[in-house]
Formats: C-alpha cells, sequence, structure tokens
C-alpha cells in the first residue's frame, strides 16, 4: 500500500466512501458523547473485519441501534437481539449484538461518573492533551499505545466487551484524540490540526 494516495493517507485508496471519511471525519475531534457512541458501536463490531465493511454499513448500525441513541440501546432486550440476528443491514454476530447493549450500559455508567465520556477518555491522557503525532509513512502509525492499553484495560473491567487496544486505538484515531494523518497528507496540516482539536 503507498504512503500517499491523491494526497492523502494511502489506507483510504480511491473508494468514494473512505475517502470521504478520511477527509470529513478521521482525526477530527468528536465532543459529542451521541457520536462517541456511534463510534463505540462501530469500532467494537469491526473487530476481526475491515472497517470498510462496518462503513458499508454504518446506515444499517444506525436503523439497528435506535440513530445510535445510547439509552435506547441498553434498553434493548433478547428479543431485539433475535430480532437484529435476522437484519441484513449489520453484521449479524449474536455476541457483537449483545455487546453493543451491555457496552450501552457501561457507557452511561461510566458518563454518569465523570460527567461525559469524553471527559472519561480525556482521563487518560496526561494533562488532558490529546496527542497529534506526525508519521512520514503507514509503517510508522502505531496498532496499539500506552493510552489505549490503559484505556482498553480499564473499560474492560468496567464491563465493556469487543475493546481491546488496538480497536480502542482505532476509535481514538477516529474520534481525534489521536491525530495519526501522515505529514504528506492533505489534512495534516497546522490548520487542519488545530481545527481537528477544537
Amino acid at each position: 500500500m503507498d504512503d500517499i494516495v491523491d494526497g492523502r493517507c494511502g489506507w483510504a485508496g480511491t473508494d468514494p466512501l473512505y475517502v470521504r471519511y478520511h477527509d470529513e471525519e478521521w482525526g477530527r475531534m468528536v465532543s459529542d458523547d451521541r457520536v462517541l457512541f456511534e463510534f463505540l458501536i462501530l469500532e467494537s463490531a469491526q473487530a476481526g473485519l475491515s472497517w470498510i465493511t462496518i462503513l458499508r454499513k454504518r446506515d444499517g448500525y444506525r436503523e439497528a441501534f435506535c440513530d445510535f441513541d445510547v439509552e435506547k440501546v441498553a434498553s434493548m432486550t433478547g428479543a431485539d437481539v433475535d430480532r437484529l440476528m435476522d437484519f441484513p443491514g449489520i453484521v449479524r454476530n449474536r455476541r457483537k449484538i449483545e455487546s453493543a447493549i451491555s457496552n450501552a450500559k457501561a457507557f452511561i455508567k461510566v458518563s454518569a461518573e465523570y460527567g461525559s465520556f469524553r471527559n472519561y477518555i480525556l482521563s487518560f491522557f496526561p494533562g488532558a492533551v490529546t496527542v497529534v503525532n506526525s508519521p512520514k509513512k503507514l509503517s510508522e502509525v502505531p496498532a496499539t499505545s500506552p493510552v489505549s492499553d490503559s484505556m482498553s484495560r480499564d473499560m474492560k473491567r468496567r464491563g465493556f466487551k469487543f475493546f481491546g487496544s488496538t480497536i480502542c486505538y482505532a476509535f481514538l484515531q477516529a474520534t481525534g484524540f489521536v491525530v495519526d494523518h501522515l505529514v504528506g497528507c492533505r489534512c495534516f496540516s497546522a490548520e487542519e490540526v488545530v481545527k481537528s482539536q477544537t
């Protein structure tokens, strides 16, 4: 895989959906807990699969999981799980569907304890300062970090499922708590980084 393709990080390739996601979302700071919950659901569903597979099913996940309303997802039952096992718009894995419900319950508890899920995430960053890396090659972008290790361990302790350190790091990248755009990418510039972190 080339490091830079058409002026952007090479992993985005040329698929219009992936390109739009790279340009408009990936690495941009998310402060809305509803959006953070959406990415938590999507990233945990991605475990063992490619991210583009999940992006293509994003609308299906939105429909299946109540437009990512955490309270509604937390109140879902075994009957909902059975129903979603027949819903083609998502990855039909029973353990992942069940984990979305249990993760919603854990998300609510954490948000109540910290005031917001965003505050919880920031508690793992020294001084609550997010990270802007400057990788020049895709090979320099890590799969995990001490922050994702620590956060993942704590989330596991709190009952979150399908959220190991690698998935946690991808979540932090997607939501802008870690910026890993390559230096030669059109999205990596002082102005873009500042905008993404505000």
